[in-house]
């Protein structure tokens, strides 16, 4: 593995912190700005509008640079963000921290996500934007508790200070281990010569899949908390060492999902949809029962994240060797489908149809990205005859059959999680990559 990827992965890793550790100190935060926690809120919902525009906006204004030193710039950009919300005065000055901080989330990870895949064999790429992607997963499964407790035990912007230094490491390392240009990357372009990639049906359709796949997950997660108190009966003390039992899940998924997205992208996509879509059902299901919500937990997480390589890949793959723009347009799809998933389930919410009605939403919009994908890989170049067509009936085995191999998962260790995510074509789950 270059150990540049570690590097990338770092990075990730500050970003992620800085994007979600903040939802567990809103109350301080608040408090110290004397703002009511819903203007508060604002705090997180402006930072993911600014990383669409990052994602879209810097992404083109750079597109012409080496990648290499557009990375460390934008780790410039996202320290400077990170230290203006440390000294922030007041409630605004924050708020321009944060938008600083996020234009640079959206353009790093469309970019870095270009650079890790050429630093590795053209079979192993989607494993390369996995492992940067392991930067974003341990941030949530490790940073944001122990970043909400400093912020909770030293004051909210001691963590920010500590992102702060995250970010310059992470700089150093880019710096220091990040190759000008790896095996098989390809050489930047202008805005002109990269924009000719959206002409292709299936960047637009991959990018639609990551709206509804990744937005039908993000949906019953947005609401969860609700959810773990009110419907399975936790009490508000554990809903954060649960929500460290799904990040587990979500780094599991995201590297058996990488190695199987390098076997055959597509075919990957459609079986993890597909029992994305099932776990997500039995969750609304059986939320009542503690134990099996804490394997949905689980489950959601690993499915749910297993999708991001093979979706990132995917964009690239039919960017006709200009993947820059329509990577970092991806990664503003992840956001949107966020926006979505979040404001469909606060619609159920609102309607009164109770706090298991953001999971049923996820499983709806989730459901609508697997027909999407479906329609892209039957209509894909050189369509997956062996997914689609003589495949079907092993597609049929591996969800079928997944209810065992749910259940296997249910509780159990790492490896079990690998077999519903990463088994061969005749399990129940995905291609496992030796």
């Amino acid at each position: 593995m270059p150990i540049g990827l570690i590097a990338l992965a770092l990075g990730g890793f500050g970003i992620g912190l800085t994007e979600f550790v903040i939802m567990g100190l809103l109350p301080e935060v608040a408090a110290d700005f004397r703002v009511s926690e819903a203007s508060a809120g604002w705090l997180i919902s402006g930072y993911a509008l600014a990383v669409v525009v990052g994602a879209l906006g810097l992404t083109a204004a750079v597109t012409r640079f080496e990648r290499k030193p557009v990375l460390a710039v934008l780790l410039v950009l996202f320290i400077a963000g990170n230290l203006i919300s440390a000294v922030a005065p007041d409630y605004w000055t924050m708020m321009i921290g944060r938008i600083v901080a996020a234009l640079a989330h959206g353009a790093f990870f469309g970019i870095g996500a270009v650079v890790a895949a050429g630093m590795v064999a053209p079979t192993k790429k989607a494993g390369a934007i996995a492992i940067m992607f392991t930067g974003l997963t341990a941030a949530n499964v490790l940073g944001v508790p122990f970043g909400t407790m400093l912020g909770q035990a030293a004051g909210w912007r001691s963590t920010f200070w500590a992102i702060s230094g995250i970010g310059v490491l992470a700089l150093a390392g880019i710096l220091a281990l990040v190759p000008k240009a790896g095996h098989g990357d390809t050489a930047p372009g202008g805005l002109r010569s990269e924009l000719r990639a959206f002409r292709s049906g299936q960047v637009w359709l991959s990018i639609l899949v990551t709206i509804l796949g990744y937005g039908g997950m993000f949906g019953a997660f947005t609401y969860i908390a609700f959810t773990l108190t009110e419907v399975s009966g936790f009490s508000a003390s554990t809903v954060p060492w649960l929500l460290i039992v799904f990040g587990v899940g979500l780094f599991i998924g995201n590297t058996l999902g990488g190695k199987a997205a390098d076997r055959n992208v597509d075919r990957t996509l459609l079986v993890v949809l597909s029992v994305l879509v099932l776990v997500l059902v039995a969750f609304a299901l059986t939320a009542g029962n503690q134990t099996l919500t804490i394997a949905s937990m689980v489950l959601m997480g690993g499915f749910g994240f297993a999708t991001v390589p093979g979706l990132q890949m995917r964009v690239m793959k039919y960017a006709d060797g200009a993947p820059t723009l329509a990577s970092g347009a991806n990664i503003g799809a992840f956001n949107v489908g966020n926006a979505l998933g979040a404001w469909l389930g606060g619609v159920t919410i609102t309607a009164g149809l109770g706090y298991t009605s953001p999971i049923w939403a996820g499983a709806g919009i989730t459901l609508l990205g697997l027909a999407v994908m479906a329609f892209a890989a039957a209509k894909a170049p050189n369509a997956l005859a062996d997914s689609v067509g003589s495949d079907a009936n092993a597609l049929a085995d591996s969800v079928g059959s997944d209810a065992d191999a749910l259940a296997d998962s249910v509780g159990s260790d790492a490896d079990a999680l690998a077999d519903s995510v990463g088994s061969g074509a005749n399990a129940p789950a995905l291609p496992a990559v030796r």
